[in-house]
């Protein structure tokens, strides 16, 4: 049903605001926090509430100090007025409204994001636009100092949630239900800003849309084109576009829309005062009816064709065209001023970082060329909540963004640094932003990467998967041989982050001037120290060798990073504890090791913080994972395999960590700035013998063949405490220990039905290792 749009832009066209424009004020940083209140079924999933700003009006100086002038703020009509008809709640907007304005900070007040209303009504019901209006003309009547107001957010992404997938309240699942959540919204904007204007004349409509755009092959070149009209619909529908010459005319007529549901638009059309893009990589697809060449969970299809719809940044052997192009596309066809209005990227810190780089570095080379971009707007401050399940299940699966809400109070990101930097000088360094993004490098190719019909017109430089930028400084890891050093390195190459491995061969810490040297020689902008003497029995023997390993060579090398000024990350363990609590050991508590080991840990941990303030210190505790066959969970796996029977420790309770989520966890930390001593293990608590029959279960092995046991019973030449949980004061940033070991046994399904997990050596009692 795609055609050729007709009309002329709104406003009088891009050389009329050009000319309007010709000197306009530096492109400004705005923030705004996920606010969005969805319904499924009798249930409302509210982000305000689960990232806790609903209980802490004190994020709002949080905010303010980052330099922010602008920020996206609810006052959502299902928080105010739950029920329809009920009288209207205000106590939450005034406290939080009256605070922004003392703070010199100007809310653009969403009013709905991606809601159905309050209980009464929903996004297909005709009294839906003047119920809206209603409730946006009480905010301005009591709030007539404001300016800028985003009636609905994203009307068009939230009509194909809520009635055509059927994601989201009323749950449609028809291109009539959806075409008529689409024009309810938008009816709603257009009537909500009229009930507004008559209270504030000169109130501006921010309105926000998800501008993705698809690409295809040739075949299915008719699919990509009628989806890129529809993208367009809510600045269309909003600017009197359209009309009957417009591309989607017929096809709602055809749907059975009634003309007068789009005339009632064009009668009183309400174009933005600012267009806001909300962009998102996994907005832009790619339609191939090469099903082979594709999992299943990506094919769909139309009734003429099926097809695999995917990320086309997954796919296009050029790339995608990212913000510059879908902005430049917007200026081209309304000549409006436009914002980037969500700028966020669900993934690791240092791709938040470049992410929110590209971003603002796109606005700054349209404006140089003419394009009146004013904004790019950091989100979310508070991260998000379930997106991966479009929040139609409670998962807890939570994204940082510019402060990380697992903390006693919200904690500052790297991206808070950046945001500020942003938004006060237009400028800000990170040493990881040399290196460029993972949508810049062939690392983002999943499938066989394709030429011609999905070609990105903007041409998109590529860097190979172990190519960095020339002038990015590495992490220095030290202990390359070891489990950690190890993990380190692989997760740094999966993670696009320069490395430099040295193992005892090539570097002994404990050597006082080796790390200076090797500093000087590699010039990292940070240094792991994943190397040590890690055997606890033979510690009681080997006394002074643990000594060198662990005390003096963390404190070569906390000296060393000082003088030269770069953070370092150093490793401590549970046994710097004695074991005589009851409830678990948090990061001020003193150590009082029981063991040769657990007092070189202690000792390091002194030393290193008094040598460098800026050194992170991670406790941790009984290591599993799925690259090293020394560990207590692979060896349940592979005694239990071979039907051996094995005792296991049931008076010790420990907090086992998976160690890609120890790793990732300790760079997220380390590009974040963080510094002192930090617990990082998954959440829970178990003893050994639970454990051992926890991973016998989830194996499908023998649960029997595990015997319980005493730790006295073992034999260990170190004394053990018998309880060593670690939690955190200062953020509980590992998943929990039930959803570690989910992964790590589907890890090791995988890799047992790819005949590469080989387990090797033997033992038949174990405490776990360290």
């Amino acid at each position: 049903m795609a055609g050729h749009f007709a009309g002329g832009p709104a406003g009088g066209g891009r050389g009329a605001m050009i000319e309007a424009h010709t000197a306009p004020p530096a492109l400004e940083m705005w923030a705004g926090l996920e606010c969005t209140v969805n319904r499924v079924g009798n249930r409302f999933h509210d982000q305000v509430e689960r990232s806790g700003h609903a209980r802490r009006p004190e994020d709002l100086e949080h905010f303010a100090a980052l330099g922010l002038r602008t920020l996206r703020y609810p006052v959502l009509w299902e928080q105010v007025c739950p029920e329809l008809g009920a009288p209207y709640d205000w106590r939450c907007a005034d406290e939080r409204l009256t605070r922004l304005r003392a703070l010199g900070i100007e809310p653009i007040v969403g009013l709905v994001h991606h809601g159905s209303g309050p209980r009464g009504t929903n996004l297909v019901d005709p009294a839906f636009p003047r119920e809206l209006a209603r409730f946006a003309g009480a905010v301005a009547e009591r709030y007539p100092w404001l300016r800028r107001f985003t009636p609905a957010n994203e009307p068009l992404t939230t009509a194909r949630f809520s009635g055509l997938y059927g994601h989201w309240f009323p749950h449609g699942q028809s291109a009539l239900t959806f075409a008529r959540a689409f024009l309810t919204q938008c009816r709603g904007v257009a009537q909500a800003m009229r009930a507004i204007r008559e209270v504030i004349p000169d109130a501006q409509l921010v309105q926000t849309e998800d501008l993705g755009m698809a690409r295809s092959t040739a075949l299915l070149a008719y699919q990509a084109d009628f989806e890129n009209e529809r993208r367009w619909l809510t600045f269309d529908a909003l600017c009197g576009r359209l009309d009957r010459h417009h591309a989607m005319w017929d096809y709602f007529r055809w749907l059975g829309v009634d003309a007068a549901e789009m005339e009632s638009l064009l009668a009183e059309p309400c174009p933005p005062s600012v267009m806001g893009i909300n962009y998102y990589l996994t907005s832009e697809r790619f339609l191939d009816e090469r099903l082979e060449r594709y999992p299943p969970h990506a094919y769909g299809g139309n009734d003429r064709h099926e097809y695999a719809d995917v990320e086309a940044v997954r796919v296009c052997a050029e790339g995608v065209g990212g913000a510059r192009e879908l902005l430049a596309q917007a200026w081209e066809r309304y000549g409006l001023p436009l914002a980037v209005t969500e700028a966020h990227l669900g993934c690791t810190r240092e791709e938040q970082l470049r992410w929110l780089r590209d971003v603002w570095e796109d606005a700054l080379a349209l404006r140089a060329a003419g394009v009146d971009v004013r904004a790019v707007t950091a989100w979310s401050l508070l991260g998000t909540y379930d997106w991966a399940s479009l929040m139609t299940r409670d998962e807890g699966r939570y994204e940082p963004g510019v402060f990380d809400v697992r903390a006693p109070s919200p904690r500052p990101t790297a991206l808070a640094a950046m945001v500020r930097g942003l938004a006060t000088t237009g400028r800000h360094d990170h040493p990881v932003l040399a290196s460029p993004g993972w949508w810049r490098t062939d690392r983002r190719l999943l499938y066989p990467a394709v030429t011609g019909p999905g070609r990105s017109p903007r041409r998109t430089t590529l860097s190979s998967a172990n190519e960095s930028a020339a002038d990015a400084a590495p992490i220095l890891i030290t202990g390359a041989a070891g489990t950690l050093g190890r993990a380190f390195v692989r997760i740094c190459a999966e993670r696009g982050l320069d490395c430099v491995a040295l193992g005892h061969g090539e570097l002994d810490l404990a050597d006082a001037h080796a790390l200076d040297a090797a500093l000087g020689r590699h010039a990292p902008w940070a240094v792991v120290n994943a190397a040590g003497f890690v055997r606890v029995d033979d510690a009681e023997r080997e006394r002074d060798a643990c000594f060198r390993a662990n005390v003096d060579g963390a404190a070569y090398a906390a000296e060393a990073c000082a003088r030269h000024g770069i953070p370092l990350v150093t490793f401590s363990s549970d046994l710097v504890f004695d074991g005589e609590q009851s409830e678990p050991y948090v990061e001020s508590d003193a150590p009082r090791p029981l063991n040769v080991y657990g007092a070189t840990k202690a000792e390091a941990e002194r030393r290193v913080l008094g040598a460098h303030a800026g050194a992170l210190v991670v406790r941790t505790s009984a290591f599993f994972g799925p690259w090293d066959e020394h560990n207590f969970v692979v060896r349940v796996l592979r005694d239990l395999a071979r039907g051996c029977p094995i005792a296991a420790a049931d008076d010790a309770t420990v907090s086992p960590t998976y160690v890609p989520d120890l790793v990732n966890a300790c760079l997220d930390l380390l590009v974040d700035g963080e510094h002192g001593v930090w617990h990082l293990a998954n959440e829970g608590a178990i003893t050994w013998v639970e454990l051992a029959r926890r991973v016998a279960v989830g194996a499908g092995l023998d649960a029997g063949l595990v015997r319980a046991t005493g730790t006295r019973a073992l034999g260990l030449a170190a004394r053990r405490p018998l309880y060593t949980v670690l939690a955190s004061e200062r953020g509980t940033i590992l998943p929990s220990l039930d959803d570690a070991l989910g992964r790590f046994l589907h890890e090791h399904r995988v890799a047992a039905r790819a005949e590469r997990f080989e387990l090797v050596g033997s033992a038949s009692a174990y405490d776990g290792e360290r």
